[in-house]
């Protein structure tokens, strides 16, 4: 049990008075309600001569004034100061924790839960800034390769993709996969969920709309090679392939969840899941954002730009909290229908997501193109690499609903029809000019002859 009596938060007191570091660290938590009622005018006196000279003050002010004895502190061994560090940001969690639970109760009682939440959310939260950030001028080489090795090393199984990516995903990031209705977006995180696991890493799928069953048996689909139909009729092959692919990987979670869920339901079902698989998750898909609910506004569903903001920069925050790898998907909206080339118009509820993601890729395909064995993804944005702007073909199985790599002969003609492509749109470009000048030199030549039978 903490101990937080008067004599502990005097204690508290004599160290910022004797080290003004001490204090300078800890004075955005520090909150003269936080102590003992006869402790908080040397609080509140503390405060105002520091706003006011500059300095702390003595321990003859503070005796003279508040009527406080606080002693000089003879050790400055700067172990104490980290212990104090410790022991003061606890205090002020706790104190803040216990202000937020009594003042919840009246509104408990006219069941305002969401100022209750926001309440005891704000207190969790309360904390002392304990990365100081990068020291720019000092050692630059060691900077540049720690950005190297760290960016993109997680691959997202198709070599082709990361190449655009400069190696993959990063922890942390919001990634969106967005696409019309139909048009793969499950697909193509239910594949990265099976590379990711393959790869060794504990990945956790959730659905907001298909069935855990469902979605069971398209990953039975992709693992082994045969269509859904041939699932039911090869059981026992089937059940084996999957057993033994499963000794080698990492966990792979499917859960659904409510649709019009939180961050917050995220969170506590991976605590949940992690306290009870007893491992630490990797990797999240969700599928998707935009039947997600945020936490900390009330929002009509209809209003998409506000929800999808707020939820939005929900889903990032927690990517980060957690360091897990993330992708979700989003919906493009009618005005996509159409087009075979999509900008961030396209995006259903706006720019909001756009905004807050890392990457977004934008997800084409028509029958004819599955049927010829193709989907194509284009970079909508990407926050660390040149890729917008850019498409890539990967090869789609119709039938076991695998997204692959292209085989090394179909991306060199990829790549050629790519570069033929831009020196077509080159040489049109020349032709047009070259047009342009030829009849404005002819319009100049028709000029001067008109003027010269005037003459």
């Amino acid at each position: 049990m903490a101990d937080y009596s008067v004599d502990m938060q005097k204690l508290y007191l004599e160290f910022m008075l004797d080290n003004p570091e001490l204090y300078t660290r800890v004075s955005n938590i520090l909150q003269k309600e936080f102590f003992e009622p006869e402790l908080r005018s040397t609080v509140e006196f503390i405060n105002e001569h520091v706003n006011s000279y500059g300095a702390m003050p003595s321990h003859q002010q503070v005796k003279a004034k508040t009527e406080c004895e606080l002693r000089p502190l003879d050790n400055n061994d700067p172990k104490y100061a980290d212990w104090f560090i410790d022991e003061f940001e606890t205090f002020c969690k706790h104190k803040a924790l216990e202000a937020a639970i009594l003042k919840s109760y009246d509104r408990l009682e006219k069941k305002e839960y969401g100022s209750v939440e926001k309440l005891i959310k704000e207190a969790v939260q309360l904390g002392l800034a304990r990365d100081m950030g990068t020291d720019y001028w000092a050692n630059p080489a060691e900077r540049l390769s720690s950005i190297k090795d760290s960016n993109g090393q997680t691959s997202t199984g198709w070599k082709t993709f990361d190449d655009k990516l400069y190696g993959g995903f990063n922890r942390g990031e919001l990634n969106i996969f967005a696409g019309g209705s139909g048009a793969g977006k499950s697909l193509f995180l239910q594949n990265l969920a099976i590379n990711w696991s393959r790869a060794g890493l504990n990945t956790v799928y959730i659905s907001l709309e298909l069935s855990e069953g469902l979605t069971s048996m398209r990953l039975d689909a992709m693992n082994t090679g045969k269509s859904t139909k041939q699932l039911f009729k090869e059981l026992d092959d089937v059940d084996l392939k999957i057993r033994m692919m499963g000794k080698k990987a990492g966990k792979l979670q499917i859960v659904q969840l409510p649709n019009g869920c939180t961050v917050n339901d995220l969170r506590s079902y991976l605590k949940a899941y992690e306290a009870e698989a007893g491992i630490r998750v990797d990797c999240v898909l969700l599928d998707y954002l935009d039947l997600m609910m945020p936490v900390s506004v009330k929002v009509s569903a209809e209003n998409l730009f506000i929800k999808d903001k707020y939820v939005s920069e929900e889903l990032r925050n927690f990517a980060m909290e957690g360091d897990y790898l993330f992708a979700t998907a989003s919906q493009l909206n009618r005005g996509a229908v159409d087009e075979i080339e999509f900008d961030h118009s396209h995006i259903s509820g706006g720019l909001s997501k756009v905004q807050t993601a890392d990457n977004v890729i934008g997800i084409f395909s028509s029958r004819a193109m599955r049927e010829r064995g193709r989907v194509q993804i284009q970079f909508m944005k990407t926050r660390s690499s040149s890729a917008v702007g850019t498409k890539l073909d990967l090869a789609f199985d119709i039938d076991s609903l695998r997204i692959d790599d292209l085989d090394e002969q179909e991306t060199e003609e990829q790549s050629a029809q790519s570069i033929y492509d831009k020196l077509k749109n080159k040489s049109t470009t020349v032709e047009t000019a070259n047009t342009t000048i030829e009849r404005a030199v002819d319009s100049q030549d028709r000029l001067r002859s008109l003027l010269k039978k005037m003459d």
